[in-house]
C-alpha cells in the first residue's frame, strides 16, 4: 500500500475541521497547525505533498524551496497576494483559490456599508444610545436614487453590487482596464478612473490587491473625488493609502467612508480613524455567512485532493504552471 500523502493546514479560523478530515480521507493524513508566519510552520511542512493556507505568510520563493516535495499550495479565501506566484509557477507549485464562495456576502456587505454611509444609520444608532433623540445633527443626507456609484474593479463581486445598486435606482459606472463594457450583463459604464472618481458620490473598491493596485486610492486620487463622497472598501485594504486617507477626511477632500478591510489589520487602538463620526468601521466580516463558510472550508481541500488524485484542480491561478508541476499533470 502506497504511504498516505502529507497535508499541512497553516492556520484556520473554524471550529471543526470534519470537512477536511472527510475530504482526504485514505488518502492523505492532515497535520492542522495554528501559525501565522512561515517560519512557525516550515518544519512541520518541510516534507509535505500540500499545504492549506489561510492567512499564514508571506509564503516566498525561500519558504517553497524549503518544501521540496510540496505540489499544491490551496489558499481557502479569494486574495493571493501572500504568495509568490511567479516564484511557485518555476518551482513547479500548483496555487488555487476559491474565488466564488462568498461573492454574493461580499456584494451585500457593500451594499449594507452604502446603505449605512448614505442614511447614517450606525450614527443615529450611537447618537440614541448615548441619549439623544435628534435628526439635524446626522444632516446633510441625500437621497440615494439617482444618485452615482463608482465601482473599482468590474469583477464578480463588483458585477453583484452593480445589479444591487441599479435596483436602488443608482446610476453605476466602473474603472477596470481588463474590461470592456458591454462584457458582461451588468449594468454599469466604463470609464477612466480619473474622471470616474470626479463623478461618483460613492466609490466602492474591488480590485485584486497586486503591485499595480496597492496604494492606488491615494492622495491624488482622493484630490479627485466629491467633497461629498464616500469611500468604500471591502476588497483589500492596502488598496488604500491609510495615511492618505485619513489627510482627506482632515481636509473635508471627502465626506466619509465605510471600510471592511484595512490597512494595518487589526486596525491598532488608537488610531487617526477611529472615533470619527463620518467612519465606519468592520473586522474584514463581509466575506461571511453560515453558506459562505461551508465553501470556504470545503474549497481549498477539495483542490487538494483533486492534485493528489492526479487531477487538474479548478481554480489555479498560476496557469503557466500547468505540464511542468511536481504534480506531473
Amino acid at each position: 500500500m502506497a504511504a498516505k500523502a502529507k497535508v499541512v493546514l497553516t492556520d484556520y479560523v473554524w471550529d471543526s475541521l470534519d470537512i477536511e478530515e472527510k475530504t482526504l480521507a485514505g488518502l492523505a493524513e492532515l497535520v492542522p497547525l495554528q501559525t501565522k508566519k512561515p517560519e512557525e510552520f516550515i518544519v512541520a511542512a518541510a516534507d509535505c505533498d500540500a499545504l492549506l493556507n489561510t492567512y499564514a505568510g508571506p509564503i516566498t520563493a525561500d519558504v517553497m524551496a524549503k518544501m521540496p516535495k510540496c505540489k499544491i499550495i490551496a489558499r481557502y479565501g479569494i486574495g493571493v497576494d501572500t504568495i509568490d506566484l511567479d516564484a511557485a509557477t518555476q518551482a513547479g507549485i500548483i496555487v488555487t483559490n476559491n474565488p466564488t464562495y462568498c461573492i454574493e456576502e461580499v456584494a451585500e456587505h457593500t451594499m449594507a456599508l452604502l446603505l449605512a454611509s448614505a442614511r447614517k444609520t450606525a450614527f443615529y444608532d450611537r447618537l440614541v444610545r448615548a441619549g439623544r433623540w435628534e435628526v439635524p445633527p446626522g444632516k446633510p443626507m441625500f437621497r440615494l436614487a439617482g444618485s452615482t456609484l463608482g465601482l473599482v474593479g468590474f469583477g464578480n463581486i463588483a458585477r453583484e453590487v452593480a445589479v444591487r445598486a441599479a435596483a436602488f435606482g443608482m446610476r453605476v459606472l466602473y474603472s477596470d482596464p481588463f474590461i470592456h463594457e458591454g462584457q458582461f450583463k451588468a449594468p454599469g459604464k466604463k470609464m477612466e478612473l480619473r474622471e470616474m472618481l470626479q463623478e461618483s458620490d460613492f466609490v466602492s473598491l474591488h480590485p485584486p490587491l497586486t503591485p499595480q493596485t496597492r496604494k492606488m486610492i491615494d492622495d491624488e486620487a482622493f484630490s479627485q473625488m466629491k467633497p461629498t463622497a464616500v469611500l468604500i472598501n471591502c476588497a483589500r485594504g492596502p488598496v488604500v493609502d491609510t495615511d492618505a486617507l485619513v489627510r482627506a477626511l482632515d481636509a473635508k477632500k471627502i465626506a466619509g467612508c465605510a471600510l471592511d478591510t484595512i490597512d494595518p489589520e487589526p486596525l491598532p487602538d488608537p488610531h487617526p480613524l477611529r472615533g470619527r463620526e463620518n467612519v465606519i468601521i468592520n473586522p474584514h466580516a463581509a466575506w461571511y455567512s453560515e453558506q459562505a463558510m461551508k465553501g470556504l472550508q470545503a474549497g481549498a481541500p477539495n483542490e487538494v485532493r483533486r492534485v493528489l488524485s492526479g487531477e487538474w484542480p479548478v481554480n489555479v491561478v498560476n496557469r503557466a504552471v500547468k505540464g511542468k508541476n511536481r504534480a506531473g499533470i
